[in-house]
């Protein structure tokens, strides 16, 4: 009994703290939802949100102890209903076949794909002999090829042009991360590439709004690009309107490798900055007018112009899913000045995750939302205990620069595990890049823009764009340099699925939880660590369609081949933690690929093309043959993994226990979900 009246004693003093477990408990619902290997049907979650609100009616009769507990299972059921409810709401059609033909469509969004090739977003989307109720709202095409485009690119333009489109592919390895996921929340139904030019057929749709948007966007981009050309002006790009296809390859490794890359998308930081910025601008203006001064509420009108910038800020920049999140973390942050409450609080960063996972449940699985809310979350927390605890920070001078250490080291910290865990890379210079880069950001890039802005209607845009450009050269420059210092990028085996969400468990106890009990919150973080360190990578993994295959050596993983599914190639090297490329990995195979490779008890055997089928004979009872064409009627007895037996299984992974092959297909762990595909 006193256990037990301990623990009550201890539920009772979260009291005027539980708001900050809402997005907690939402979060627990969608990740249940996602781990599901099977697709809820509308009636089960219906009767899941007539639980859900059983349990509000519940919690209102239960004691001041268990009255919360039954309101946080509420919130969870809440969290798996909205996630099926959005996963119906973005149903669309998925190409079920390869298709190679003419594709038209409408322009919506142009990007650069990670082999830097130009890439194209059409919606209405018309198919060659598809019909309409099976051709995808969305399909995503590559440019290839040296004549790329016959037309000058304008948003809503209506084209055409002979593509390679196929199905989103699934994880490139069991576990891995899902693109068909992925590419169902953003309505893609096919991708592929084109080597022909594109064709205009249709000048571009007058009138809608989103359109209108787009063509400022790209307006703004070229005339940016006209003043900062190269890599200044593809970051001063990037930066205002979101646009990232104008910076070079080799430029965002070097962001990437510094651990300056978050600089590109427009976050938190860019959001918080502009905010800030024209927050206190507004006020300077208003302060430096008496009357206004004295009896206007100038700190309110202030917020609410800050609030307007964003907002304008938000649509400039096309709206993606990191700047939305951005935008309601600011919004909050801004309407609770209004309201005459403290802007910056866990309770008002509780909130912003509430809207966010309400309105994009399945931003919680990307390392966008995971990494801002650490950050954020982990700044308040610790500038909220030096605050009450007046722990002093210097003279006046000093104090900005040891609030920029401190916020550089703590957002350091928190989001470190989650990038490495994502991107399998550690930036170790990435806080002294950080240092020397992120007060530029705030000091002369933002404020830059923002008298760019301001001059534009007279013509002297240009000031602001050449001092915005000092400051993003600054930042390149520090890029580079630390890039190039030696062991600046480390690399880290992918960990297992348990690992986020242990760290994130033990993280938020220890940040929310009130009492001595919130130390608990260390030992899911510890288990979390024992778990990535002791993790194994599979001994043998299969691509989806059979195109290559990696092996673990003494060396490292070996590959089958030095060139293709490169995409592939590229994220097992990762999740293994092993920065050679697919040139080096492929040398450590120990034969030739139609050759029998012996690694322990299995001999792998990887046939690519028809001719190489064709010269094949036969294989044995103790091989496993791979191959990316049919195999129909070779002799033998072997294992044989063609795209026809993977076609339903998705990609594999063999790994041995008791010296015993253990096959693991992606759809042994995805399960049979909406986006997965058919049968």
């Amino acid at each position: 009994m006193r256990a037990l009246d301990r623990i009550e004693a201890s539920l009772l003093r979260q009291r005027g703290f539980l708001v900050e477990w809402v997005p907690v408990c939402l979060a627990i619902g969608i990740g249940w939802f996602f781990l599901l290997r099977f697709e809820p049907s509308l009636p089960l979650l219906a009767a899941i949100a007539v639980a859900a609100l059983a349990l509000v009616a519940a919690s209102r009769v239960l004691g001041e102890a268990a009255g919360p507990l039954a309101l946080g299972l509420a919130l969870v059921a809440a969290g798996f209903v909205c996630a099926g409810l959005r996963t119906q709401q973005v149903a669309g059609p998925v190409l079920d076949f390869r298709y190679y033909g003419p594709v038209e469509g409408r322009l919506v969004e142009i990007d650069r794909s990670g082999s830097d090739a130009l890439r194209l977003t059409l919606d209405e989307v018309r198919l060659s002999d598809v019909a309409p109720m099976r051709t995808p709202a969305r399909v995503r095409i590559s440019l290839h090829g040296e004549r790329k485009m016959d037309v000058a690119i304008e948003p809503g333009l209506r084209v055409m042009t002979t593509a390679h489109l196929s199905p989103p592919g699934g994880p490139v390895e069991p576990g891995g991360f899902d693109f068909q996921r992925h590419a169902w929340f953003e309505r893609l139904g096919a991708v592929g590439y084109s080597k022909v030019p594109l064709l205009a057929i249709a000048p571009a749709a007058e009138g809608r709004a989103g359109l209108a948007v787009f063509r400022l966007r790209m307006v703004a981009t070229e005339h940016i690009l006209s003043v900062l050309p190269g890599d200044v002006g593809g970051f001063a790009a990037a930066v205002t309107t979101g646009d990232r296809s104008s910076m070079s390859l080799g430029s965002v490794d070097a962001l990437r490798a510094s651990n300056l890359a978050h600089l590109l998308a427009i976050s938190g930081l860019h959001m918080g900055l502009l905010s800030g910025f024209v927050f206190g601008l507004l006020r300077l203006v208003m302060a430096a007018v008496p009357h206004v001064g004295l009896h206007w509420p100038t700190r309110k009108i202030a917020a609410g112009g800050a609030l307007v910038a964003a907002t304008g800020y938000l649509a400039l920049s096309g709206a993606s899913v990191a700047t939305e999140r951005a935008y309601i973390m600011a919004a909050v942050a801004l309407v609770a000045v209004m309201l005459n409450r403290r802007a910056i609080s866990l309770r008002s960063v509780a909130i912003a995750a509430t809207i966010v996972l309400l309105l994009r449940p399945e931003a919680l699985t990307g390392p966008g939302f995971q990494m801002s809310f650490a950050a954020t979350t982990a700044l308040v927390a610790v500038f909220g205990w030096m605050r009450e605890s007046r722990v002093p920070l210097g003279p006046g001078w000093l104090k900005p620069i040891l609030a920029t250490v401190i916020s550089s080291a703590v957002a350091g910290f928190a989001t470190a595990p989650i990038g490495a865990a994502h991107f399998n890379a550690i930036a170790h210079y990435g806080l002294i890049a950080n240092l020397v880069s992120v007060p530029v950001m705030g000091v002369v890039v933002i404020p830059a823009a923002v008298l760019g802005l301001l001059l534009w209607p007279f013509g002297l845009d240009w000031i602001g764009l050449e001092i915005m450009g000092l400051g993003l050269r600054w930042i390149i420059f520090v890029a580079h340099e630390v890039a190039g210092l030696e062991g600046a990028r480390g690399y880290v085996p992918g960990p297992g699925n348990a690992v986020l969400p242990l760290l994130a468990l033990g993280f938020l106890t220890l940040v929310l939880w009130q009492g001595r009990l919130r130390l608990a919150g260390l030992v899911p973080m510890l288990a979390a660590g024992m778990l990535w360190a002791s993790v194994e990578r599979p001994l043998v993994l299969i691509a989806e369609d059979g195109a290559l295959v990696g092996v673990m050596t003494e060396q490292g993983r070996a590959l089958s081949k030095s060139r293709g599914a490169g995409f592939v190639a590229q994220n097992w090297l990762e999740n293994d933690g092993d920065g050679a490329g697919q040139e080096a990995a492929a040398g450590r195979w120990p034969s030739q690929p139609s050759s029998p490779a012996t690694f322990g008890t299995l001999r792998v055997v990887h046939i690519s093309g028809k001719r190489a089928r064709e010269a094949f004979v036969g294989c044995k009872s103790d091989e496993i043959l791979v191959a990316n064409v049919p195999l129909d009627g070779l002799p033998g007895s072997c294992k044989i993994l063609d795209p026809e037996a993977l076609r339903k299984k998705g990609s594999v992974a063999i790994s041995l226990r008791d010296g015993q092959p253990v096959i693991t297909t992606a759809r042994d762990v995805t399960g049979r979900r909406i986006w997965s595909g058919t049968d």
